[in-house]
């Protein structure tokens, strides 16, 4: 998993509005990247409304939100439109970021293992740097704890 100190390895994806999405875009600004497993699904519908919730704390310190799951565009786009996400949802299928990040891993649920997205979050700097990393994430108060963070 990619961490604090390292440069945030770059990506290229597709967002929910159609449109070629990468992480160089945006330096010279704070960057929020969340991996998250699925879109519509409970933990990652409080994440991503949590995020909405908060949205205007990120724009007010000019901090761009990205969410990235394997879900395709057609996904993120049924999910920003029932929950009117006001942020970035970049389609991972072929586990691009999903995997240079280092959040594709093993996970056990109901006694069965298997491969996915571990929920976790990164802050990546003016230039390019993870500054803070949040491992298995709390759905409920990621959004909150980054807010909290950049604050300080």
């Amino acid at each position: 998993m990619v961490k604090v100190g390292m440069q945030a390895p770059g990506f290229t994806l597709m967002d929910h509005k159609n449109k070629q999405v990468s992480l160089s875009d945006f330096l010279g600004k704070k960057v929020v990247v969340y991996f998250y497993p699925k879109d519509d699904t409970p933990g990652c519908t409080r994440q991503a409304c949590a995020f909405r919730d908060a949205y205007e704390g990120f724009k007010e310190k000019d901090v761009v939100v990205i969410g990235i799951s394997k879900d395709d565009i057609e996904s993120h786009v049924k999910f920003a439109e029932k929950y009117n996400l006001p942020f970035i949802l970049l389609a991972d299928p072929e586990l691009q970021a999903i995997e240079a990040y280092g959040v594709w891993q093993e996970k056990t649920m109901f006694g069965k293992k298997s491969m996915g997205v571990a929920r976790s979050t990164f802050v990546i700097n003016e230039e390019g740097k993870v500054i803070k990393v949040f491992k298995k994430a709390n759905p409920d108060t990621n959004a909150s704890e980054i807010l909290e963070f950049l604050n300080q």
